[in-house]
């Protein structure tokens, strides 16, 4: 066959081993889900719709298109829907990365961004961070006549930081307007302080190169619908509307959606269980010594010093899953996904025992 040669250099998806010692029951607390479960507004949705599924979904996600727009302030045609905010990465790289135009993202951060630009023989330029959060000046200054995108995560996946309203504001005005600032904001709605850029207002004001990316995996509990949407100018819409893989959200997942959003009490527990839970963490990492990160999401980073992999296995051997994150660009730290209260005193019982 003849493969191409920058997808078959990417490393093979390889599932995570869960334990390697006894069988024990597993806490898995490695992919930011909510502890709390869907919905129960949504569950009741995909109950109702359910027996609607030997039908093919709306294409255009209608409903929870218009929907999303007005909790935004915005046109139906500035939201496209997705089976996940990880197919919008793809489908943005394949609508604007040509082989050997260059994407910038910072190094530790969203490792798809880096993984999507690869299969699609572009070029990443990846930009430390800077005190765990992104260096925007850096970035800006990285964009060069071959950018087509910048990839930015507020708050950041791993480490939980965000960039405030002045920085982002004062970066996004030294793009040029050809290329497109993604701003993922997957854990947007754990965010308590009052520096975090509202980036919805720049789209109202007709900002042409500006993409903001949302899920419904994170704080409405719905990850294994694989639901994700994007903010962003009509026109930028369209075009990837044209990528887009006819019926690729499914019906229940559409049905599941429009339901969460409307689940007040859900999203208001939800936000309150991940506040006490980094609470938790903060407290009890620095009562073993550790210097865990300032964040805004539902977990927390933390330079565990030493071997990260190595903490992470132990963990595992004891029956959690945590993610290790010498594979983001951050050797030393792992990264904690908040459990329920009793599943976080289980964790640092565990951690203590392994360091």
């Amino acid at each position: 066959m003849r493969y191409k040669e920058y997808i078959q250099n990417l490393p093979a998806y390889k599932p995570a081993k869960l334990i390697a010692g006894p069988s024990v029951d597993l806490v898995k607390l490695s992919s930011n889900e909510n502890p709390l479960g869907p919905s129960p507004m949504a569950l009741a949705a995909i109950l109702e719709a359910a027996a609607g599924v030997h039908r093919y979904p709306d294409a255009g996600s209608t409903a929870l298109r218009q929907a999303l727009a007005e909790r935004a302030g915005l046109d139906p045609g500035n939201v496209t829907c997705s089976n996940g905010s990880d197919e919008l990465i793809l489908l943005l790289c394949v609508g604007l990365l040509r082989e050997g135009d260059e994407a910038v993202m910072a190094d530790g951060t969203f490792i798809s961004y880096l993984m999507r630009t690869l299969e699609l023989g572009g070029r990443p330029l990846r930009v430390p961070l800077r005190g765990y959060a992104h260096d925007l000046p850096t970035m800006a200054d990285a964009i060069s006549a071959r950018t087509r995108i910048v990839f930015i995560c507020n708050p950041n996946n791993p480490t939980g930081t965000t960039n405030g309203a002045a920085e982002v504001r004062a970066f996004i005005e030294r793009v040029p307007e050809d290329v497109l600032i993604v701003m993922d904001e997957a854990y947007v709605e754990f965010v308590e302080g009052d520096d975090y850029p509202d980036l919805l207002a720049d789209l109202r004001a007709g900002r042409p190169n500006l993409l903001l990316l949302r899920t419904f995996a994170k704080i409405y509990g719905l990850a294994g619908l694989r639901l994700g949407y994007a903010y962003g100018p009509a026109e930028l819409i369209s075009y990837l509307e044209r990528v887009r893989p006819t019926f690729s959200v499914n019906l229940l997942a559409q049905a599941a959606g429009i339901a969460a959003l409307g689940d007040a009490e859900h999203i208001r527990r939800s936000r309150a269980h991940a506040a006490a839970s980094r609470a938790f963490y903060m407290a009890e990492l620095r009562a073993l010594g550790l210097e865990p990160i300032i964040g805004e999401t539902n977990f927390v980073a933390v330079p565990v010093g030493g071997d990260d992999v190595a903490v992470g296995a132990g963990l595992r051997d004891r029956g959690f899953t945590v993610t290790t994150l010498s594979g983001w660009g951050l050797p030393g730290l792992i990264r904690i996904s908040f459990g329920t209260d009793e599943q976080n005193r289980a964790l640092i019982a565990a951690l203590k025992e392994v360091l």
